[in-house]
């Protein structure tokens, strides 16, 4: 149970973030925006991973223009990421997207601010602000210069200027906004959040950003992700990879089914492996998460799960896979097999790759 008051509720085209809405998986894209197949083939790809919502850069005006031939060809709801010129987040919304990544405090005139934020309340298209440790407003930066080595001062910094971004929409009656507030440090960015939820009840947007290449940056972003997420702070979750943006995806539906918050797709249980295992589980389980890829994603978007174990020994090896959807329970170059719970045969080494494959196709099949 949360100690931090409930967040409001708001609309990303047909997904709904906070208020008690199902926590979303975003990722963004890493093509040039301009190239519109190359985006929309990437989009298409975390859309079979299991993304809920996608952002892209949008640096000009030739990749404002294209947003609305991106969206026609993706399923899920787009962002534009828009910094600096307010003409790009006008074409932007001309185009058809369903929220802005927009900072109010890099479009210095007021002027140009409530243009943008008028033109998205006419479409009901909501507004994510916020503040990265690494791009602070000058003032802040400068009053907060003694103590932003620390995690706290980083935190404070980070959370008054996002709170003076708030604050100008708030000033023109508009409450369609997800906050986020991002460091590569992890305690500076825990704290924010949580100085941030006693503020404002508007949906967190969290994430460790610039985490950093695979698998230091998965580790970094589950524990900073893991920690608000277990506090009850968190609506919608992005990790920041330096690698391709499926692989942030899995991570986040990976953090989202460790804490039972959305348990989606497959959930690969599988031993260390130690002297007593007799079947080669660390090849078995690699070539079992290739061949399940595209059922785990199709189970993904449609929300429905299976827990696969894998299991070396007679130790740990039964248990972990009679309480499995379906499991393996590995002998000498052999391994018992089981179905939710009930053993259904026994099969040498070689066959259990086509075998777990085609017991993890009937479960499926059996959710339908």
């Amino acid at each position: 149970m949360s100690c931090y008051p409930p967040r409001r509720q708001v609309s990303v085209g047909k997904v709904k973030i906070g208020g008690g809405a199902p926590i979303t998986i975003q990722s963004m894209t890493k093509t040039d925006t301009r190239d519109v197949g190359a985006t929309v083939a990437q989009i298409l790809s975390l859309e079979q991973a299991g993304c809920d919502i996608v952002r892209v850069a949008v640096p000009d005006m030739k990749a404002a223009s294209v947003l609305g031939q991106i969206k026609s060809q993706i399923g899920i709801p787009l962002v534009g990421d828009v910094h600096f010129d307010h003409r790009l987040a006008l074409e932007a919304i001309r185009q058809g997207v369903d929220k802005l990544r927009l900072n109010p405090g890099n479009i210095r005139e007021q002027g140009k601010v409530e243009q943008v934020v008028k033109a998205a309340a006419d479409k009901g298209i909501s507004i994510r602000v916020g503040a990265n440790a690494g791009s602070l407003p000058p003032d802040v930066e400068e009053k907060h210069r003694d103590h932003l080595m620390t995690a706290h001062g980083q935190a404070a910094a980070m959370v008054e200027a996002a709170l003076g971004q708030i604050a100008v929409l708030e000033g023109m009656g508009f409450r369609d906004i997800v906050i986020s507030m991002k460091s590569f440090d992890v305690p500076a960015t825990v704290r924010a959040y949580q100085m941030m939820a006693m503020e404002r009840d508007y949906p967190l947007h969290v994430g460790i950003t610039e985490a950093g290449l695979p698998p230091a940056g998965v580790i970094r972003s589950a524990v900073g992700i893991g920690v608000l997420l277990a506090q009850g702070l968190g609506d919608t979750v992005r990790v920041s990879l330096t690698a391709d943006p499926v692989e942030e995806v899995r991570a986040a539906r990976e953090i989202l089914s460790s804490l039972q918050l959305r348990r989606v797709g497959i959930t690969l249980i599988s031993c260390p492996t130690c002297g007593r295992c007799e079947i080669d589980i660390v090849a078995l389980a690699r070539q079992v998460e290739e061949r399940l890829a595209d059922l785990d994603g199709a189970l993904s978007r449609s929300g429905r799960s299976i827990r696969v174990a894998l299991m070396g020994c007679v130790v740990n090896g039964p248990g972990e896979a009679r309480g499995a959807d379906v499991g393996i329970a590995g002998g000498r170059d052999k391994a018992i097999v089981y179905r939710h719970g009930q053993q259904t045969r026994v099969v040498p080494a070689r066959d259990l790759l086509a075998v777990i494959v085609e017991e993890v196709t009937l479960v499926a099949g059996a959710l339908e």
